[in-house]
């Protein structure tokens, strides 16, 4: 039962987290100003209209 209610509130976690960013980048785009991350230890700049307008998490 523990692990049951472990995985639906990570699962809850996650779907928060997608939503999150789906609406980050739409605000990017309405602003046109760019999404800044970290990739492979460096700080850049994504266009918003060069960015997915979704992602999905690792579950695992």
């Amino acid at each position: 039962m523990k692990e049951n209610s472990l995985e639906e509130k990570r699962d809850k976690i996650v779907r928060g987290l997608e939503a999150t960013y789906a609406k980050l980048v739409e605000f990017k785009k309405s602003k046109k100003s760019p999404l800044i991350v970290s990739k492979d230890g460096k700080v850049i700049q994504i266009n918003p209209e060069a960015a997915e307008p979704t992602t999905t998490y690792n579950r695992g």
